[in-house]
């Protein structure tokens, strides 16, 4: 029976425990203390409280007494104890397992923020030692060797070590790279290039008309496409991508797929990490999901192939260790019928805008006039360059459009109008419950709301952290919250994905959807990931032209002939997976692509 008990996680977030400004009442009534046992220690020199694994009896008392909600006691099964990789310090995250890559394949990393993903990438590129979850006595190398002996993972880590394997890794946060880097993107390529490919990378990823450009002048999405052209150009055994698509239009995603992809040689090892499924799809042959608790542990599976794996994760159940991670499943299946609600529509009240253009320097964008109603979510489809910011501000009545031949303004219908801008600057100076009550206190306060918009988006967590200090993912379900929050007839989202996980995607296009349906209500929306934009979608507005100079937005049309008009644009075809209902983006030159691109169905809907 000793063998069958429970392995304790006791993990205490360093930026919240704040031992000089409570009482410690974690320590006052842990009843181990209380025998005697030093089981919670603070002392006055202490910066955060100290958790004794092994002499926690996992009561819990000291999480549901700590004010500043700083205290996790997890219990895991006592055998995975056996295949810890790293622990980072006592009472911090412990990684389990690690991923297996394959030479001539590209392994695909799937998992929510703080799982784990970047730890595997740093222990596979050599940058951090496993120290197997001994942190106070590290192993060698000889003894973590032979820890994997019998795994492929012996063979890859004797190949690093031996320095046969240079790796070359893309960050997760392109924004630190003008710090780090200095001069013109021509200069830092040219330097990086051992490949001889710079010409053809530079023009796959659209990087000539910046090659001129010092590197803290360029844009996010042009800073990703830079650090993946870095990567791609050196001469390396690993390449690492953590997350390339941030900041990327869907021509730019497919793009660097691409490019990606043509990495792959016999030899060498290719690692993604990727939020975007569909992308994550498309780019590589097989996946590794990570499940877990973020910022706790997080544990590594069995390879699958790529299908199975990305439905595994998203089915919340890995059936090779009858395990399930999550509670509820995640699909994609459109749950009404408009047909069947032809009635209720009727009712729904239509709404105008006119044809109008704006000119901004060189760019000049045409909106060809269309309608909407109540209850309706009209997605954006376009690069970057195309407009749909512009419009979306035209909409809200931000930006005047340009004036007519009789000298006045294009009037736009004046509507009550809710925006969550492209780019999110933290400025208030308090907490998020204060900024809540401030902005949405009516809606924070119903009981509606809080169930369907802040329970789902776990605001409850963030309520007391400071709204300067939040990360990327946690502002962008903050600005959800807020712009959902306030009365509106139109809310007006753009690109409501950036920074979120997969999973916190799906959860955002739930909130949203149901959110527009219920409050019978209209949302335009600018979607980059295939998945979300094809889930939210009632109807689409498909850009065309070309992008900073002279695009055209068409009227609004149903989702499967403008996903049709798009995709072509695009040259990729897209099928819906029979499980899970997701889309998939057909591999190039694939049997299915080629019989789609033949029967002119782009999209499956």
């Amino acid at each position: 029976m000793a063998d069958q008990r429970l392995n304790r996680i006791a993990i205490v977030n360093a930026d919240r425990c704040k031992p000089k400004e409570c009482r410690q009442e974690c320590k006052k009534s842990c009843p181990v203390v209380r025998t005697g046992k030093l089981c919670i220690e603070v002392s006055p020199a202490s910066k955060i409280a100290y958790i004794s694994e092994e002499l926690c009896i996992g009561c819990g008392i000291c999480v549901k007494k700590c004010p500043f909600d700083a205290i996790q006691i997890i219990n895991l099964p006592k055998d995975l104890d056996k295949d810890t990789t790293h622990r980072y310090g006592p009472n911090t995250f412990k990684l389990h397992r690690l991923p297996v890559p394959r030479p001539g394949q590209v392994l695909g990393l799937v998992g929510t923020n703080g799982i784990g993903k970047s730890t595997a990438l740093k222990v596979l590129a050599g940058r951090l030692k496993p120290n197997l979850g001994r942190f106070r006595n590290p192993p060698d190398w000889e003894e973590i060797l032979t820890y994997f002996r019998g795994s492929e993972l012996q063979d890859y880590f004797i190949r690093l070590l031996e320095d046969n394997l240079k790796p070359a890794i893309k960050p997760q946060y392109v924004d630190h790279i003008p710090k780090a880097a200095r001069g013109t993107v021509r200069e830092v390529l040219a330097q990086k290039d051992e490949r001889g490919m710079m010409t053809e990378i530079c023009c796959d990823l659209e990087l000539n008309e910046v090659m001129d450009h010092d590197i803290g002048d360029l844009s996010g999405g042009e800073l990703q496409r830079f650090a993946i052209a870095v990567v791609a150009v050196q001469n390396a055994d690993i390449y690492m991508f953590d997350e390339p698509s941030s900041y990327l239009d869907v021509k730019q995603r497919i793009k660097a797929a691409q490019v990606i992809r043509s990495l792959l040689r016999p030899n060498s090892y290719v690692i993604v990490v990727e939020h975007d499924l569909s992308v994550l799809d498309y780019l590589s042959d097989f996946i590794c999901c990570l499940y877990g608790k973020p910022g706790v542990y997080g544990v590594v599976t069995l390879p699958f192939s790529v299908r199975e794996g990305i439905n595994i994760f998203l089915a919340g159940f890995v059936p090779t260790e009858n395990l399930r991670f999550r509670d509820n499943h995640l699909t994609f299946k459109i749950a009404s019928n408009h047909q069947e609600n032809a009635e209720e529509m009727k009712s729904y009240a239509r709404h105008r805008y006119p044809t109008m253009s704006k000119t901004q320097g060189k760019f000049k964008l045409t909106v060809i006039e269309g309608e909407f109603t109540d209850s309706q979510i009209i997605v954006m489809l376009g690069e970057n360059g195309t407009g749909k910011t512009t419009f979306i501000r035209m909409l809200a009545g931000h930006l005047r459009a340009d004036e007519v031949d009789g000298g006045l303004g294009v009037e736009v219908p004046e509507f009550n109008v809710s925006y969550k801008p492209q780019k999110i600057s933290p400025k208030y100076p308090s907490k998020v419950r204060h900024l809540l009550h401030q902005k949405i206190q009516d809606s924070y306060m119903h009981p509606q709301f809080m169930t369907d918009v802040m329970k789902p988006l776990q605001i409850e967590q963030l309520m007391n952290q400071e709204v300067v200090n939040l990360s990327g993912g946690e502002l962008q379900r903050v600005a959800l919250c807020l712009c959902l929050g306030k009365p509106a007839d139109i809310y007006l989202i753009d690109e409501p994905s950036a920074y979120l996980d997969s999973e916190q995607r799906i959860v955002a296009s739930k909130v949203i959807k149901s959110f527009i349906l219920h409050s019978k209500k209209t949302a335009f929306v600018v979607e980059h990931d295939f998945i979300m934009a094809t889930y939210l979608a009632d109807k689409v507005i498909v850009y065309a032209g070309k992008p900073s100079v002279e695009c055209t937005a068409n009227a609004p049309e149903e989702l499967l002939t403008g996903m049709n008009r798009f995709l072509s644009h695009l040259d990729v075809t897209l099928r819906r997976d029979t499980t899970s209902y997701r889309p998939r983006i057909n591999k190039l030159d694939s049997t299915k692509d080629r019989e789609q691109k033949a029967a002119g169905t782009y999209y499956y809907n």
